[in-house]
This record gives structure tokens, sequence and C-alpha cells, in this order.
């Protein structure tokens, strides 16, 4: 429990951040005249701050909170999975994509990756395909809240469903007017408080360190041993080799498929200022990605996992730590504070992106092209735009209670279930779309179902037949059997399963085209 000077402390900052955060909001919404400039912006960004701006919307809450909980629970097998082998993947992909990704999509002046995907296809169906499948991010969304939620309630003492209510009402609310404008200098704050953040949470584990790395894994050890194992047999998401690192770098390099990152290159006004853009996110998002490892210190500070005699939840236990060591001194109570600011500029600045692009996709790619010609003006797309963000944020609270109140190991299953459908459904439609200028639509959709119906067959259908009617996999019963099932399992297969599917297609139309040429000219 946070101490009355770090209770005081606490809400005096959050005020301040939250002054500061509207200043920028309002000044963004004045500039905010159409859909466009909520989804684009109108101003010239530098690329630097686009480039912060996306480290800062691609490390959400799970990166700072959620998943160093894992880890303190996992140990050295959760730091591989998330701290390596996803991270290598997702940087690769993010560098390998981005920049055909945005020369296509100025060329259409695609406002979302619903727009971009029925722009590069010729299909407006398929484009609210897309859109209506959005809305799986909505679980991403709850994860973040879920996590300021856990991060405020133990920073403030107060109770976790009206903090819930508070933060949503308060971010939904903002981002109801600013849009891009805003955004973008919101999210490079958030950055520049989470560059010093996980400066000092990597620091912070100084005294565990100080006697050596040898010394710090025996530590480990003596609290159970497989925390110092490169996997964790008794674990529901670090069984294997396979589970931690050829999932993983899979599900990574697909996971850039996000409307909240792959079309952040977007906003950016010249082609010039691409590789100075992704030179600084990469290089602040790789020193995002190493703050996980403090779930490895949080592990040395409550080797029950327990505080105060109270068992501490996998996305309790970053919040407990933070309030736990830096809670002697007024030195340490500010940097404690600062720590929070950290943690809830990690969940914001993710949530923000979320939240743009999940409106502006279901108002721009769903409202409009089936109801707009009820509409006459551009405002009224804005106006249509706020009410959307409402109807978010009464799901979100709904869907986010239910996972404070009861979770399924971690709301991380609960959030991964739903981005990882969907990016394993936008995959082989963004790739191919990208690498094979000659694809036809046919093959991009077959890829969208096929992955669409191996993920759910994966993640539900399986562990039920293994379970129930006795059907076997062999080796791969391990990840079907438990009661938690590791959404990366399924998302990795269907991602694999649609790409050969959709290669093999598109070899035989090719193949076809080639024989038909042949034939016209003899």
């Amino acid at each position: 429990m946070a101490t009355a000077q770090q209770v005081t402390g606490g809400w005096i900052l959050i005020g301040i951040y939250a002054i500061a955060i509207l200043f920028f909001v309002i000044r963004g919404a004045i500039r905010t005249k159409s859909m466009q400039d909520y989804a684009l912006g109108s101003v010239n960004f530098s690329p630097f701050f686009v480039g912060l701006s996306l480290a800062a919307a691609m490390t959400s809450a799970a990166t700072f909170v959620i998943n160093p909980g894992l880890i303190a629970a996992y140990g050295f097998s959760a730091v591989l999975s998330f701290g390596l082998f996803f991270p290598l993947a997702s940087l690769a992909s993010l560098v390998f994509l981005t920049k055909s990704f945005r020369r296509f999509g100025s060329s259409v002046k695609a406002l979302t990756l619903a727009s971009w995907i029925g722009n590069r296809y010729q299909s407006k169906p398929y484009a609210i395909f897309i859109a209506f499948l959005s809305v799986l991010l909505i679980t991403f969304i709850v994860l973040i809240l879920v996590a300021i939620t856990k991060v405020l309630s133990n920073a403030l003492n107060t109770n976790e469903v009206y903090t819930l209510l508070f933060v949503i009402i308060f971010v939904f609310g903002y981002m109801m007017f600013g849009g891009a404008n805003s955004m973008v200098y919101t999210n490079t704050i958030q950055a520049v408080v989470m560059v010093i953040v996980a400066i000092i949470l990597l620091v912070s584990g100084y005294p565990y360190l100080k006697d050596g790395l040898s010394v710090f894994v025996e530590k480990l050890k003596t609290i159970d041993p497989g925390l110092i194992n490169s996997t964790y047999p008794q674990s529901p998401l670090f069984r294997s080799f396979f589970e931690i690192a050829i999932v993983q770098m899979i599900v990574g390099a697909a996971v850039v498929c996000q409307p909240h990152i792959i079309t952040k290159s977007l906003l950016l006004k010249k082609e010039s200022d691409v590789n100075n853009f992704l030179i600084s996110a990469v290089i602040i998002q790789a020193l995002f990605y190493s703050v996980v490892v403090a779930g490895l210190y949080a592990r040395l500070t409550f080797p029950d996992l327990q505080s105060e005699g109270q068992p501490l939840g996998i996305d309790g236990i970053i919040p407990a730590y933070v309030v736990k060591i830096f809670a002697e001194g007024w030195f340490a109570i500010l940097v404690g504070l600062i720590v929070i600011l950290g943690l809830l500029s990690a969940g914001l600045s993710t949530i923000e992106g979320l939240i743009q692009s999940l409106s502006t996709t279901i108002t721009s790619d769903i409202i409009k092209p089936i109801f707009g010609k009820n509409f006459q003006n551009e405002k009224s797309y804005v106006t249509i735009n706020r009410i959307v963000i409402v109807c978010m944020a009464i799901a979100a609270f709904l869907a986010s209670r239910e996972q404070l109140i009861r979770p399924n190991l971690s709301v991380a299953i609960f959030a991964q279930n739903g981005v990882y459908s969907f990016f394993s459904i936008n995959f082989v439609p963004i790739v191919f779309g990208i690498f094979a200028r000659d694809i036809k639509r046919n093959t991009a959709i077959t890829g969208s179902l096929t992955a669409l119906l191996v993920y759910f067959m994966v993640y539900y259908l399986l562990p039920w037949l293994i379970q129930n009617h006795g059907m076997s996999t062999g080796y791969f019963d391990i990840y079907f059997t438990g009661k938690t099932q590791n959404p990366a399992i399924a998302a990795a297969t269907a991602i694999v399963i649609a790409s050969a599917v959709s290669l093999a297609l598109y070899q035989y139309q090719r193949f076809q085209h080639k024989n038909s040429q042949t034939a016209s000219a003899l």
C-alpha cells in the first residue's frame, strides 16, 4: 500500500500531467477540421517526433507492466520470449515493411489499414470486412486500461473499478477531439518520460546485481530453479523452444500489421524522412523492450509473489514493485512518482493510437461506405467519430471491469486472443500486397479467410477436441491441454498456413497466366 506522501505526490503529478495532455489536445483540436485531419494530421511533423510517437505506440503497458509480471512468474524463459526473440522479429519487420507500405499508402491517400487493403485490392467489401475485424483491437485497449488501473490504484490507494471509470472518461474524452494533430505531441512527451523511466527501471535492479551476475542468478535459483532455465514446462506460455522462439518470431514479424503501428509512417509528408523516422523508432523501441527484465528484480523483491500477505496477480506485480522500492525518502518517492508517470505514459501512448485508428476505421470504413448517403458534409463524420468513441468507451469499461474481477491468468491472454487473431488475418494482404505487385484479389482474400478459420480452430476447437474427445496431435498436445491457451500458437499456425495457401495459389495463377501468354503468342 502506498504511503500518504506517495498518494499526495501522485495526485499532484497526475494533475500536472493531465493538464499538459489537455493543452496539446486543445491545440490539436483547433486544427482538426475533417476526418483526414483526425486520422493523419494537418501538421508537418518532424520524422524524429513521429519516430518517438511510433516507439511509444508500439510500447504499450504490456511491455512496461504486463510482460514483466509474466517474467517475474516464469523467469529466463519469459525473458527470451519477450526480451529477445519477439523484439528482434518485430523491429526487423518494422524496417522491412514500413517503406513500401508508406509508399503505396501515400499514393492512394489511405487513412486507415482497412482503406489501404481496400484500395490495394480495389475492393470496398474487402475493406469493410477488415474494418469489422478491427473491432477485435478493443481487447488490446482493455489490456492497457487494466494495466493503467492497476498502476493508479496501487499508487493512489483507490478502488480499481472507480479508478477504471475515471481513466476511461479522461482518455476517451480527450481523444474525441485531438486526433493525430495532438497525438504526435502527446506521444512524444510520453516517449521522453518512458525513456527516463526505462533507464530507472533497468537501474533499479542494481542492489541485486552489485555482487555479480552469478550471485543474481543463484538468488533466483533459490526461489525457484525453473526461473533460470531456458524453458518453463509448467507454464502456459514458455514450455519449449518452439513456443518461446519460433512462435514468438513469427508473431513478432506479424505484429507490425496493426493499424496504430504500420500506418504511423503515413504521418510523414516526405519520402526522405522515412530513414530518420525508422532510426529513432528502432533505437528507442529497443530500449523499451529491455525493460521487461525488471520482472526479475520484482521476483527477488516478492519471492513468494505476495505483498503484505496478499497474493499478487500477474498484472499487479510491477505496480506493487514500484510502490515498494520507491517508498522511503523524499528522493525515492519522487523517483517512484516519475516511474508511475512512465508506466501511465506507456499505456496512454498506445491507447491513444488504438482509439484514434479504431474509431477512424469504424467511421471511415464501415459507417461512411454503408450509410454515407445520409450525411452531406465532412464535419458530420467528425461528429459521428466522437459518438463511435463514446460507444467504444462503454464497451471497454464493461470488458475491463470483467478482467479486473475475473482474469484468466492475466489480461494479456484476453488481449492477445483479439489482437493476434486480427494481425494474423491482415498478414497476407499486407505482405503480399507490398511485395507481390501482380497478386490477385482472390489470393489475398483466401489468405485472410484461411487465417481467420485456422486461428479460431486452433485456439478453440482443437483444445476442445483434445480435452473432451481424446483427440491427439502427438507432440503438440502439450500446448492444448491446460486451462489457459497460448494465443501465439494459434496466430503462428494461422500465419504459416495462410501464407502457404496464398503462396501456392499465387504461383498457380502466375503459371496459368504464363501459359495463356505462351498460347496467345503461338
